[in-house]
C-alpha cells in the first residue's frame, strides 16, 4: 500500500536503527531482530504538534524527519516507515487500526496503528509506534498468546471478531489496544492522523509526549515530568524549566533542538 513509488535509503534507515545484521531475507530471525532494533532506536514523540507544524504521512517526509533527522515519531509515522521497510525486505503485510484502552474508560476512535506479518506461515503482531509501553518484538497472533520481551510480559487475547493487546503491569494485565484484521489503506490514516494532530480533544495537541524503551528501561516525558520504569522500580521527577527540558530531550532520548524552542502544551 504506496500511494507513490518512492523507496527510502534502506542502508542509510539500518544505520538509523543500529541494525548490524547478516541478513536481509523476509525471516522471523530478520523480522524480530529489525523491529528490536528499531524500538530500541527511534523514540516516541508528538513535538512537531506542539510547534505547529503539520505531521505528514508522506513516506519521504518521513523519512526526511524519522531516519535523516535523528527525529522520532508517532504511530502512524513510524509504522508506515517500518511497513515500508518490511515490504522492501520481501515480507508480507497488512496495515491494521487499534482503538487504544489504556489507562482510559472512554471509548476512542481508532487513532492507533499496528501491522500484521506473515512469516513462515504464521502471523505475528508488529508495532514499533506504540512507546514506551510498546512491543520490543513481534507477538504471534494466536488467542491467550503469552510472550516475555525481557522484563515485560505481553498477551493477545480473541475477542469474537476483535483481538486485544495487553501488559502484565502491577500484578494484573492492562489492556494497552484492540483491534480487527480488516486491512486499511493510506488514506484511513490520514484521516485518524489529522484528529490526532489537530482536534482539541487530542491528547496530542495538548500534552508532550516522549518515550523510548530498552531491553532494561522505559523512560516516559510527560510534559515536565520524567519517569524512569523498569521491571523492578519506577522513579518519577519533576523537571525545573525548559532548559532543562531541552536538556532530557538531548540527553535521555537523543533529540536535539535549538536553544529557546518553546513547546506550546498545558501545564499538568
Amino acid at each position: 500500500m504506496e500511494d507513490n513509488f518512492f523507496k527510502i535509503d534502506l542502508e542509510s534507515y539500518f544505520e538509523r536503527i543500529g541494525y548490524k545484521g547478516k541478513s536481509s531475507s523476509p525471516s522471523l530471525d530478520t523480522l524480530f531482530e529489525i523491529h528490536l532494533a528499531h524500538a530500541k532506536s527511534i523514540p516516541f514523540e508528538n513535538l512537531d504538534i506542539l510547534l505547529g507544524k503539520s505531521i505528514s504521512l508522506e513516506l519521504q517526509d518521513i523519512e526526511k524527519k524519522l531516519v535523516i533527522g535523528n527525529r522520532g515519531g508517532y504511530c502512524f509515522e513510524q509504522n508506515i516507515l517500518f511497513a515500508h521497510v518490511l515490504e522492501r525486505l520481501g515480507f508480507k503485510l497488512t496495515r491494521l487500526a487499534a482503538r487504544v484502552h489504556y489507562k482510559t474508560n472512554k471509548l476512542l476512535p481508532r487513532t492507533h496503528m499496528s501491522l500484521l506479518v506473515e512469516c513462515n506461515g504464521s502471523f505475528w503482531i508488529a508495532d514499533v509506534g506504540f512507546g514506551g509501553h510498546g512491543l520490543l518484538w513481534p507477538i504471534l497472533l494466536e488467542d491467550n498468546q503469552k510472550s516475555v520481551h525481557f522484563g515485560w510480559q505481553y498477551r493477545v487475547l480473541r475477542q469474537n471478531q476483535h483481538w486485544l493487546l495487553q501488559l502484565f503491569e502491577n500484578n494484573s494485565w492492562t489492556s494497552l489496544y484492540s483491534f480487527s484484521l480488516e486491512p486499511q489503506e493510506l488514506v484511513d490514516y490520514k484521516i485518524a492522523n489529522y484528529y490526532v494532530s489537530t482536534h482539541p480533544d487530542s491528547l496530542f495537541t495538548k500534552t508532550l509526549i516522549v518515550q523510548s524503551l530498552s531491553a532494561d528501561l522505559r523512560k516516559f516525558l510527560r510534559n515536565k515530568s520524567l519517569t524512569l520504569i523498569n521491571p523492578y522500580f519506577t522513579r518519577t521527577r519533576q523537571l525545573n524549566d525548559n532548559n532543562e527540558l531541552l536538556e532530557v530531550l538531548k540527553q535521555d532520548f537523543g533529540l536535539f533542538f535549538a536553544p529557546n524552542t518553546t513547546f506550546r502544551y498545558n501545564e499538568d
